[in-house]
């Protein structure tokens, strides 16, 4: 059993049990969140739900485990022979979860 779940502008590929990082989502701690966004989902019988009138009631519900700093990404920019330089750096700010169950409605 699997699903596609979207959140943060990206796809995630989840399975229960899985712990993920996704964009900052804001939630408390261990508190269990539902992504209903799904974009594709499977049973386990291998049947695949794809269309949106199949996927109505779908949903994947998932634990915050902890929100967290990603790495940091280095930004520099540069022009040759004019002695511009500049160098800035950012660190996204992301939520661990860990997927808990995926519903298929009907």
């Amino acid at each position: 059993m699997f699903a596609v779940v979207k959140t943060g502008g990206k796809q995630y590929w989840v399975k229960p049990g899985d712990v993920l990082k996704v964009e900052k989502i804001e939630a408390e701690p261990s508190k269990i969140i539902t992504l209903s966004d799904v974009v594709l989902a499977s049973s386990d019988k291998g049947d695949i739900k794809a269309s949106e009138a199949e996927l109505s009631g779908v949903a994947v519900s998932a634990e915050v485990l902890k929100h967290v700093r990603n790495k940091k990404v280095i930004i520099f920019k540069k022009t040759r022979r004019h002695n511009y330089r500049r160098k800035n750096g950012h660190r996204q700010m992301m939520t661990v979860l860990k997927i808990k169950d995926i519903t298929l409605g009907k």
